[in-house]
């Protein structure tokens, strides 16, 4: 027999009787009717657990990993406000289904179970997952998640102070809010769950406000791996910067109070707590889960044995609050109503095609207040003695400098964020002066944590900021690259556009640093963001285009609600000359304000017939390349690619008009990178001849052969001039 069936019948007989576990009295804050409302929550999630279990065997559900055991969330969702935004462990479907009773016109029955069926008319996903979340509860959605959501609560906490002082045009959250963050005890020991906790208590130590509630939900087990007896509490309860509560969560009554304890006093003092929360499993992972296979059957059966609905119906006959009578007629009518209801849903239309799959990776544009420019007053004052070098040419580096600056004093929601981007202004000097000019509140020196940095972000954008993150190096980018594709790229896709983060993530990287760090600090590899559905790429080759591009970035960023990943390419921030020493060929001016150049539009330096497709330093070389061909009597032009993702077609398409040979030319390896998009590009869309360059499957080496694996100037001419000769 199913143990959900085992479990339903031993609740019902055991109440029918009176034999109810051994426990506290009730005591403490929560009132009778809060009490009641409460318990009938824990009723429908248990019901819903188990209806998603007979649709799936039914063929008509998809998803059958349960709240049962963890009923007492619902307690914690009692305790707090509704507004306050939650981040939800995937067991909390007690938490849901009691915030929804706290809301007019939200039904959790019909939403969870919509859910369940993947009907189109789930108004969380959209029919793409089964995930907790609702706009209306303000719980942004959450699927199987294992500690991937804690770095963007930490973000979305941290970004409720910063909203008081710099209040964002599209804030969402309240200015006396918190958020909170839920877990599995297993969760805990995740790498990206540490950090997140580091990084709140990090912030909190500090004095810089941190309104987060963390609740820990310890089941004592992860799938098959048992959690040490005491290992939670040893692990969290004297954690410098972090208050540490304990609450027993299979007693209604002890859970309510300690979480309106530690609400009160995140609220209160702007700190975090840990609220370390005992459960029970039931059940099993999940419906595919035969924990007979690794447990004893006295270990779950003893769980099974404190259910804690058995709990909250013995508290509450002892408060004389409900008969035996009662507590049935509650857990029947819930499950009457699951029953009802996944009738109805499994005749609402699912999802069919890619493009009904595909319809929510892009966020919808949203209304923004037109930007009022900055007065030339107002810019002269900000840039100081930079504003009189502007009409002179200058380095990438100075020129995306200036850039920000400008964006920043156009839009106030902007943030930036990093490790060293404050007041050393930035490994190469990019964000010089930043701090100067708008302060530590726009100006974040972060820790050390990739994962962080990245959370901080996603979580701001939460709360209508435009986040600027930056990565020092594109190889310290691999660490964290899940909050990228786990999170920030899925959120639009699983609320249906609902939710957004968007941002600009500016990423230093690819080669050609002369002996300079080696692979740690030139990693010639973009195949990790390429794939990342719904993001946006982009790499400039030149000052002046990264400047332009940049703006268009920030737009696409704050009017779509886009995540872009801007990559500015490391050797060419400080590179001067061109063809000759002192030549000053690669510096440019600043572009006026107002300049930009669009999402798909491709850069073309000359007009003939031999085309050199390419980006970043890629371009620079080509350049090179393409005097050296003309001096042999064969005319190119260099086609930069500028936007890696998505290919911009149409842009090369018109770029590659009256063109009769193609070199693709690829700085970064050859496998998995923008070179064989291209070539599968020009087969696919042209009759071309055409071939590719691309850097040798290597990593790069420090010293004398930092630039041996990957294309040179004379290497692009000599390839060039093959293709261009080959009959």
């Amino acid at each position: 027999m199913d143990r959900a069936d085992v479990v339903d019948q031993a609740f019902r007989k055991r109440i029918a009787n009176a034999d109810f576990p051994l426990g506290s009295a009730p005591d403490g804050p929560l009132s009778d009717t809060e009490a009641v409302a409460i318990f009938r929550a824990q009723c429908l999630s248990r019901n819903l657990d188990r209806r998603s279990r007979k649709m799936q065997a039914e063929g008509q559900g998809f998803y059958t990993i349960g709240s049962s055991g963890h009923e007492g969330m619902a307690a914690v969702a009692s305790a707090l406000r509704p507004s306050d935004m939650a981040f939800l462990h995937y067991r909390d479907g007690a938490f849901q289904t009691m915030r929804s009773s706290q809301v007019p016109g939200v039904s959790a029955t019909w939403d969870m179970l919509l859910s369940f069926a993947t009907s189109r008319d789930d108004p969380i996903s959209g029919g793409r997952h089964k995930v907790l979340g609702s706009k209306a509860l303000s719980i942004p959605p959450q699927t199987s998640t294992i500690a991937s959501h804690l770095p963007k609560a930490v973000g979305a906490a941290y970004s409720i102070g910063l909203s008081k002082r710099h209040a964002p045009e599209h804030q969402t959250l309240a200015k006396d809010g918190l958020v909170l963050c839920s877990f599995g005890d297993a969760s805990a020991n995740h790498s990206t769950a540490q950090g997140a906790i580091n990084t709140a208590a990090w912030t909190s130590f500090q004095s810089v406000p941190m309104p987060l509630l963390f609740v820990c939900e310890d089941n004592g087990i992860g799938i098959s791996t048992r959690t040490p007896k005491g290992w939670i509490e040893a692990n969290f309860s004297q954690k410098p910067g972090l208050r540490y509560f304990k609450a027993n969560g299979l007693d209604l009554y002890d859970a309510y109070k300690t979480a309106s304890a530690a609400a009160t006093y995140v609220r209160d003092t702007k700190k975090p707590a840990f609220l370390h929360m005992n459960v029970v499993r039931l059940y099993g992972h999940a419906g595919s889960d035969l924990q007979q296979a690794y447990l004893p059957k006295a270990v779950f059966e003893d769980w099974e044995a404190d259910d804690p609905l058995l709990h909250s119906a013995r508290l509450l006959t002892e408060k004389q609050l409900l008969s035996s009578d009662d507590i049935l007629a509650i857990y029947d009518e819930s499950e009457a109503q699951c029953a009802r209801v996944a009738k109805q849903v499994i005749t609402h239309p699912r999802l069919q095609t890619a493009k009904d799959v595909m319809a929510s990776l892009v966020p919808p544009k949203r209304a923004c207040q037109v930007p009022v420019p900055p007065t030339a007053a107002e810019r002269s004052a900000a840039f100081g003695s930079d504003f009189k070098q502007m009409k002179s040419p200058q380095v990438m580096s100075r020129l995306l400098n200036w850039a920000l600056t400008d964006l920043m004093l156009t839009h106030s929601e902007l943030v930036m964020m990093g490790e060293d981007v404050g007041r050393k202004g930035g490994v190469y000097g990019v964000t010089q002066k930043l701090t100067d000019r708008f302060g530590p509140d726009r100006m974040i020196d972060t820790l050390l944590d990739e994962q962080s940095i990245l959370g901080l972000a996603i979580g701001m954008g939460h709360n209508g900021f435009i986040s600027l993150p930056e990565i020092q190096f594109l190889a310290y980018l691999h660490n964290a690259e899940d909050q990228l594709r786990g999170e920030a790229a899925t959120l639009p896709f699983f609320s249906n556009g609902q939710f957004s983060n968007p941002m600009v993530l500016r990423i230093a990287g690819l080669g050609y640093q002369k002996g300079f760090g080696g692979h740690f600090h030139n990693d010639n590899s973009l195949g990790v963001l390429r794939d990342i559905p719904g993001i946006i790429l982009a790499c400039p080759s030149r000052g002046d285009d990264a400047v332009k591009m940049l703006r268009e970035c920030v737009r696409l960023a704050r009017e779509e609600q886009r995540v872009v990943v801007f990559v500015e390419p490391i050797a060419l921030y400080p590179m001067r000359d061109l063809h000759a020493e002192k030549d000053g060929g690669w510096m440019q001016t600043y572009p006026d304000p107002n300049e930009t150049i669009a999402l798909g539009e491709v850069g073309v330096a000359g007009d003939g017939p031999l085309a050199i497709v390419t980006y970043g330093n890629g371009r620079y070389l080509a350049t090179q390349a393409q005097k050296t061909l003309s001096k042999q009597g064969i005319d190119c032009r260099v086609i930069d690619v500028r936007w890696l993702t998505p290919l911009p077609t149409d842009g090369l398409l018109k770029a590659l008009s009256g063109v009769r040979k193609v070199l693709v030319v690829d700085e970064c390896r050859q496998s998995g990178n923008l070179s064989e998009a291209l070539m599968a590009f020009l087969h696919e869309n042209s009759d071309l001849p055409h071939a590719r360059l691309a850097a040798q499957d290597s990593f790069i080496a420090t010293g004398p052969a930092y630039a041996a694996t990957m294309p040179s100037a004379q290497s692009i001419a000599d390839a060039a001039l093959r293709l261009w000769k080959a009959t």
